[in-house]
């Protein structure tokens, strides 16, 4: 049997009927402390002893029914109800009504004031590129000089249209991906090219790609002059979009002359790998401009007469001969 103290104040620990623990030491008793009890007229939160009337047995393993989660999180994919934050739920129609027509209205802004001068169609259309498409565009570049044929693909639509076919199935249509990736690769090469030299600063970066777009801003308005001049015909945006992508093909040899010179190789291969790519880089635009300036017969309306084409040709040239002014800007770095 148990062994009580009966100097302590508190009551003896209750035990089940029928239930008798046997020791053969009494047990250590606790200090001793007051519960107190609780106030007359308030539910007590006491619960009760086991095996005591309205006492509920739970096995192990059956534990509490758990926290429920916010709606939304029961349901991600059903609507979600505004209210648990406070929100009315036609307030919040009201937001997201006015959110969509905010969006609506920012494309077509966009649409009316930037696709008219250049449309994401065809901008789609010079990015439409893939990996052997670049391999082999880049081949085309360097080693030009054996490459047939020249002429760009026509492809007829469902309408009866024709449009140029994209650079994916056209190795001779002009892409973006690659001046536009040869120019960021150039103006990481240029700091290089500084750093090792103990020259480089923050601002060669900023000072880089100035240069370089200012130098295609220069072709670019060059080429465009003279297609006006020589009233070249062709439409404004796939015009222009051409003549860029053609005036960004030269960072490929710039890319090429830095590497020879990073190398070390010395000055008279530096110079030597410099001409030859001016040369491939001329040539390659001698032959991709003259679909451009001097197209077929069938292609125009008007027919060129023989000054005309005599004017055209030596602008041809011209565009081809001040690449190595271009490219010997930009490989002084």
């Amino acid at each position: 049997m148990a062994y009580y103290n009966t100097n302590s104040r508190s009551p003896p620990p209750l035990q089940h009927p029928g239930y008798q623990r046997y020791s053969s030491t009494p047990p250590v008793q606790p200090q001793s402390y007051s519960q107190p009890l609780p106030n007359q007229g308030q539910p007590s939160h006491v619960s009760p002893p086991y095996g005591a009337p309205g006492s509920a047995y739970q096995p192990l393993g059956h534990a509490s029914p758990p926290h429920q989660s916010h709606p939304s999180q029961m349901n991600p994919n059903g609507p979600v109800d505004f209210s648990n934050w406070g929100i009315d739920n036609a307030t919040a129609a009201f937001g997201m009504q006015l959110g969509q027509s905010a969006v609506v209205a920012g494309q077509e802004y966009v649409q009316k004031n930037l696709g008219g001068f250049i449309p994401v169609s065809v901008l789609k259309h010079h990015f439409n590129v893939s990996n052997s498409y670049v391999i082999k565009k880049l081949r085309l570049l360097l080693f030009p000089w054996r490459h047939r044929p020249w002429s760009r693909r026509v492809v007829r639509l469902e309408n009866g249209q024709s449009e140029w076919s994209s650079p994916r199935e056209d190795i001779n249509s002009p892409d973006l991906y690659i001046p536009l990736m040869a120019l960021v690769t150039y103006v990481l090469l240029a700091a290089l090219y500084s750093g090792l030299n103990s020259r480089f600063h923050p601002e060669i970066l900023g000072i880089t790609a100035s240069k370089a777009l200012a130098v295609v801003l220069l072709d670019f308005v060059f080429v465009k002059a003279g297609c006006y001049l020589l009233n070249i015909p062709g439409g404004l945006s796939s015009q222009v979009l051409d003549v860029l992508a053609y005036d960004g093909y030269k960072f490929v040899g710039v890319i090429i002359t830095l590497i020879a010179g990073l190398l070390g190789f010395g000055r008279t291969l530096y110079m030597l790998v410099f001409v030859y790519t001016f040369l491939s880089t001329a040539f390659f635009l001698l032959r991709s401009l003259r679909s451009m300036v001097l197209p077929d017969a069938s292609a125009t309306a008007a027919a060129v007469n023989p000054s005309q084409r005599s004017r055209r040709i030596t602008f041809l040239f011209l565009v081809a001969v001040s690449q190595i002014v271009y490219m010997g800007v930009l490989v002084r770095v």
